[in-house]
């Protein structure tokens, strides 16, 4: 009886089962040629996460596949991310395809964790971006799409859900050419039987693909003839000449080839797809290919493009090469798993990573032990020995790394891979070959960089993390939650650098500034499931800023006895508005002869308990104790008596920044948001002047589809909750994205009204 049962518990297990198959050749045996380090980058519900599903389903990693509307998806696997329907942390998985390895991270398209898509992108060799083939490119695919034209990561895009009636391939293509101002090489077209998308034509080989129903997994390709389909081999052709023509005006080999053999017809399937792979890595053009994730359509092809067209590791690699056969990876990701302590994901760019290896972090220079070494499938993770260049890694016991940290072997084999590269770096062509636009706009706040400086900028020793624009207070439930509670902050901080948590100096309070409202609602409900704290989050606030309205100058003098010692300090100090001054440039000294004698002698102890006086001091305006920006600080005078503390000095330099500030004047600066505003036509008239009410700038509205889109800029403050007013407006039929733009200076009526809001009269 016992065996019986047994038996039948097998079968049932083999029956309903959820198996996940991993590659079973380790990372050394693959040829790094055969990798392909991928993103995929989306507006909010293009399909991100169904098209991964997808992937690793015919790839053979997954027997069933997931939906996101039933929360069972293998990318995103947090509670708060399957009950959403949303990615809120980016995911790595590893899959085979065609003899290649396809390395890809699953990102979240929500504004509220752009940093997520920030720490991937530096990692990433190329990506593929989803757009709505109903919608075209929306607001949140340009900032993903600037996002990956400032780490100049080569592209290919994917037009899904063409099974839906309203989509239109013409107007993505236009909207692709006006929006992102690119040209896109389209690759396929869609075939659509009776209202419904059966397959594709592939304007490169000029065949047909069909797939019949079921998973998608049983397509049928069949090459067009003339004979055979008349008008739909005419139109077809009519596009693969244009594709060729196009193709032809890039990239100067095909079009030598297309000379000598004096026509646009039969050329060589292996030279059209050679220019447009040379397009796509030199980012002269944009394939657009075309599917339907949820309906199994179209993602084979997919998967064959970013093994055709997307670069592997050794093709983008011209910066860490420097680093020779010494190991070079890049922190991206940080993890706390309850089982595994702190996990670190790292992109390997050079060398290989073995279990309990010592490596060194350039940016903060110190070096660390290595525990475990993992592969990741998602929240799963395989025990390996080695991990080989071009690849993922997942490593534990990593104590001070975060993401955006670049390591190495030891401090001798990053000073050697500086060395190499500032060598290359006194070649100015070099200098274009390697600079991407994100490192240029750094560098650009440094005068007069170095080699030594540029050499820095493009390793990212110190990567910048946008500024949260709402705070929020947050309590645990008693006293004796406190420690617990930050713990996890710490924790969460570190898995999320956009995150900050500070403690107010006059009420102890600890207060959250995030990105947006939901950001801080989802670190709230982590902090509840993971950490078991009940904790309370204070009613949103909006992160002003204060700028100086004109210049000051102040002597402020300290002369006590504190236990046997005096404590003496004089100093005199200005400041004035710089608009973009950088953090370096905050504080100068006055260069006039007589100031200069007396500053010539200040001890670098001194300097140091300066710099931590004007920091602290920025921290807090005359007007609403919100931070002060745009300014420069000015030391004329400095005298400290002997046996003076340094936290005396420090002291001193905020009481005299504070009377300065006051004697300045300043004004409130509050953020505005880039808002874009899908409504039907019926409801625009409503939603139009709520917008007006709501003190917004409209910028340009216009028709898509049966829709009204309405994109314009609005404080902050005047969008708090407005999803839910938004809904009732338009009878839950609108939807609505924003980012932040910039901060802008208030009139005094509206200084007034913030003021009102944060301190209550």
């Amino acid at each position: 009886m016992r065996t019986y049962c047994l038996l039948n518990y097998f079968r049932k297990l083999l029956k309903h089962g959820h198996f996940r198959k991993y590659s079973t050749a380790s990372a050394g045996d693959k040829n790094i040629q055969n990798i392909r380090n991928i993103g995929i980058l989306a507006h909010i519900d293009a399909g991100k996460t169904t098209t991964t599903e997808r992937m690793l389903f015919y790839s053979g990693t997954i027997r069933t596949m997931g939906e996101v509307h039933h929360g069972n998806t293998v990318t995103d696997y947090m509670e708060q991310e399957r009950q959403r329907g949303i990615t809120i942390t980016s995911a790595a998985v590893s899959f085979p395809w065609h003899d290649h390895q396809i390395n890809l991270i699953d990102t979240p398209g929500h504004i509220d964790f752009t940093m997520e898509v920030e720490q991937s992108l530096a990692v990433l060799d190329g990506a593929v971006v989803v757009l709505d083939a109903t919608a075209g490119v929306e607001a949140q695919t340009l900032t993903v799409w600037r996002q990956a034209n400032g780490y100049r990561v080569p592209r290919i895009l994917y037009l899904n859900k063409m099974d839906r009636p309203d989509a239109d391939v013409l107007q993505c293509e236009r909207s692709i050419r006006d929006k992102l101002r690119v040209t896109p090489l389209m690759v396929h077209t869609p075939i659509v039987q009776e209202g419904k998308l059966i397959g594709l034509i592939d304007l490169i080989s000029l065949e047909e693909i069909v797939w019949s129903t079921g998973r998608g997994q049983n397509y049928v390709k069949r090459k067009l003839s003339e004979e055979a389909d008349g008008q739909k081999w005419e139109k077809s052709m009519s596009e693969h000449r244009q594709l060729i023509d196009t193709l032809s005006s890039m990239d100067d080999q095909l079009a030598e080839t297309i000379i000598q053999q004096e026509s646009l017809d039969n050329i060589d399937i292996k030279h059209v797809q050679g220019a447009l792979r040379r397009c796509t890595l030199g980012m002269k053009g944009y394939p657009v290919l075309c599917g339907s994730s949820y309906k199994n359509i179209g993602v084979q092809c997919l998967m064959d493009a970013v093994v055709s067209y997307l670069p592997d590791p050794v093709e983008i690699n011209h910066l860490h090469r420097h680093f020779g056969p010494d190991l070079c990876a890049r922190a991206f990701k940080v993890q706390h798993d309850d089982q595994r302590g702190v996990l670190t994901y790292l992109r390997l760019y050079n060398g290989e990573i073995c279990k309990g290896q010592k490596i060194y972090n350039i940016a903060r220079d110190e070096s660390e032990q290595i525990g475990a070494l993992y592969v990741a499938l998602a929240d799963e993770y395989r025990p390996v020995e080695t991990v080989a260049s071009g690849n993922i890694a997942v490593v534990s016991a990593l104590k001070t790394t975060i993401s955006g940290d670049l390591v190495t072997t030891t401090n001798a084999a990053a000073s050697r891979a500086k060395a190499r590269l500032r060598e290359v770096l006194r070649d100015p062509g070099q200098v274009e070959h390697l600079m991407s636009p994100g490192a240029r706009q750094r560098l650009q706040a440094i005068e007069n960089p170095t080699p030594d400086d540029m050499a820095d900028v493009l390793l990212g020793i110190g990567t910048t993390v946008p500024e949260p624009v709402f705070l929020c207070s947050i309590e645990p439930p008693s006293a004796a939650y406190q420690n617990a509670l930050e713990t996890a902050l710490a924790e969460l901080q570190r898995e999320d650098p956009s995150l900050r948590v500070t403690a107010d100096e006059e009420t102890g309070q600890m207060v959250l500034a995030g990105m947006g409202e939901l950001h801080l609602e989802i670190i709230k409900e982590r902090i509840v499931r993971e950490y078991k704290i009940d904790v309370e989050l204070g009613r949103p606030q909006i992160s002003y800023k204060e700028a100086l309205v004109g210049t000051a100058k102040y002597t402020h003098s300290v002369d006590r006895k504190i236990g046997n010692a005096r404590q003496t300090v004089k100093l005199t100090m200005s400041a004035r508005t710089v608009k973009g001054v950088t953090q370096d440039k905050i504080l100068r000294y006055d260069k006039s002869a007589e100031s200069a004698a007396n500053l010539a002698h200040i001890h670098p102890r001194s300097v140091m308990a300066i710099e931590r006086g004007v920091t602290t001091a920025l921290l807090h305006g005359p007007k609403l104790d919100a931070a002060v920006v745009d300014v420069q600080v000015t030391l004329h005078w400095f005298e400290v008596g002997r046996g003076t503390s340094d936290s005396t000095v420090s002291s001193a330099v905020v009481h005299c920044l504070r009377k300065v500030f006051e004697l300045c004047g300043s004004t409130l600066l509050e953020p505005v948001m880039s808002l874009e505003v899908v409504c039907p036509e019926s409801h625009s008239s409503r939603v139009l002047a709520d917008l007006a009410r709501r003190r917004a700038d409209i910028h340009h509205i216009h028709l898509r589809h049966t829709n009204k889109v309405i994109e314009c800029l609005a404080p902050l403050s005047e969008l708090l909750g407005y999803s839910s007013t938004l809904r009732t407006l338009s009878s839950g039929l609108a939807t609505f994205t924003m980012e932040f733009h910039s901060y802008r200076q208030m009139s005094p009526f509206d200084e007034e009204n913030a003021i009102r809001s944060v301190t209550g009269f």
